[in-house]
């Protein structure tokens, strides 16, 4: 069993501003789940060396903050590339947590084949984690049985999401307004999202900033190298086509947990 970790109640307390309202009567009256945008980056905006690698780039302190904010969120979603490149238990790990958070896979073109090993069905038979729900595109009829079948039995299941198809790539996509309708109906009432790049950067395109409630990065301080998976959402351009830039964070605070510091924000265009 992996081991417990503990977040100080002095260093919780400075992160209550940017996290989902403790109030069930709040999180009632909105229309959409609470979001939080959260990842650890190096210097150089890079998530890890280089696609399919994994990379750990957050150290102990920041790491038990990672687990607290999940004890905070009914939900943690990750695009498919991350479950295939680090076989994520996908849970809370901070010790005497009452519950935990319900993982989202993001897996529009059923990419990923789950297996009874894989980590978030081992900590979900350990009674430490759940099962996923996976968002994809495809129709239910062509869903592997098999898969269908592990996922049932562990108490998770794929979600069928709206899609279109990119030009450019020719495979299906999600608006994130469809992925958050879809969540709501689950009754999921906060989302953290948590990676990877592709996931990240298409949240900070400027048509879903309004979508983002909270953005929460740690900064590790090791530059990574050209090469690697990096933060950098596509550019926009004014109507004369000059660049501008895609988001800026205001009402910023930052803190530093060891090595790492964690910089909070709300996004404004």
């Amino acid at each position: 069993m992996s081991e417990q970790l503990t977040f100080p109640a002095e260093s919780a307390a400075l992160l209550e501003p940017r996290l989902p309202p403790k109030s069930d009567a709040t999180e009632a009256s909105r229309s959409r789940p609470f979001v939080t945008l959260t990842f650890a980056t190096s210097l150089d905006s890079s998530l890890s060396l280089s696609p399919g690698v994994r990379t750990r780039l957050s150290g102990p302190g920041s790491k038990a903050m990672t687990h607290y904010l999940r004890t905070r969120h009914s939900a943690i979603l990750v695009g498919v590339s991350t479950v295939l490149a680090d076989d994520p238990a996908l849970n809370c790990r901070i010790a005497g947590t009452p519950s935990q958070p319900r993982p989202i896979v993001i897996d529009a073109n059923l990419r990923w084949t789950p297996r009874h090993s894989d980590k978030v069905f081992e900590v979900c038979r350990n009674g430490i984690g759940l099962a996923p729900f996976i968002l994809t595109g495809v129709d239910e009829s062509s869903l592997p049985r098999g898969s269908v079948e592990l996922l049932h039995e562990h108490g998770g299941k794929y979600i069928h999401i709206p899609a279109s198809r990119s030009q450019s790539t020719d495979r299906l996509r999600f608006d994130w307004n469809d992925i958050l309708a879809a969540l709501q109906a689950e009754g999921l009432s906060s989302v953290m999202v948590e990676g990877g790049g592709q996931i990240i950067n298409s949240l900070l395109d400027p048509a879903y900033h309004d979508l983002i409630d909270s953005v929460i990065v740690t900064i590790a301080p090791t530059w990574l190298g050209q090469g690697g998976v990096v933060v950098s959402p596509d550019r926009v351009t004014d109507t004369a086509g000059v660049p501008l830039p895609v988001a800026r964070l205001s009402h910023v605070s930052w803190h530093p947990f060891g090595e790492d510091v964690v910089l909070c924000g709300t996004l404004r265009q």
